[in-house]
């Protein structure tokens, strides 16, 4: 029985990296996809953990080879999440959740319609932004541009079949793991899963 494939996206300073780090903090059946990218490591990134840190030539000459799953340009920057390494997790029956924007998600959803796409909303425009200054990451006209482009990646929430609203990251993380719990025990699965203990339990002797 393959692994379920699960995408969280949401506007930067949403809280997206936050919930999914605290949802696989509960949940050791689900693995993060680490994504390759072409920008610089921030502060304390460590490279195969948080991120593939490759070149922009690297990461190119990978996508000429088509190695990625999905790919896309932010703020200037490649990601790529690896075909290959998803499809044997999810082979051998493992969860995998991809931490991804909008435009990825739309890539793997048009090869995995199969895939459960979670979409995170910040609860207001001012909280956003405060997320944004207060991580201490980017400079101000870095944090002007994440801003401007909210509108753009809002306009994507109707194509997600989930939708959280991060006000409270409890919540927003018991209502996240309340998809994950709820998609493992979808009847196709179960019934693949458990079809000695079904045959046993219509055919008793």
């Amino acid at each position: 029985m393959s692994g379920n494939l699960f995408i969280v996206s949401a506007p930067s300073g949403a809280g997206k990296t936050s919930l999914v780090h605290a949802l696989l903090n509960i949940n050791p059946q689900i693995d993060l996809s680490i994504s390759y990218t072409s920008r610089n490591p921030r502060p304390g990134e460590r490279d195969g953990k948080d991120y593939h840190f490759v070149s922009r030539e690297v990461f190119l000459a990978m996508t000429a080879r088509g190695e990625f799953l999905e790919s896309a340009e932010v703020y200037g920057n490649l990601y790529g999440t690896s075909q290959t390494w998803i499809s044997q997790e999810t082979d051998k029956g493992r969860d995998i959740l991809l931490e991804i924007d909008w435009q990825g998600a739309a890539q793997v959803r048009r090869l995995f319609p199969e895939s459960i796409s979670i979409f995170i909303l910040p609860p207001s425009m001012e909280a956003l932004g405060q997320r944004l200054k207060g991580r201490g990451k980017d400079n101000d006209e870095v944090i002007a541009r994440r801003m401007a482009a909210v509108r753009e990646d809002v306009a994507h929430v109707a194509e997600f079949d989930y939708v959280i609203i991060n006000d409270n990251l409890n919540e927003a993380l018991r209502e996240l793991n309340a998809v994950v719990l709820a998609t493992r025990v979808r009847r196709d699965g179960q019934l693949i899963r458990h079809q000695a203990l079904i045959n046993q339990l219509q055919n008793p002797e």
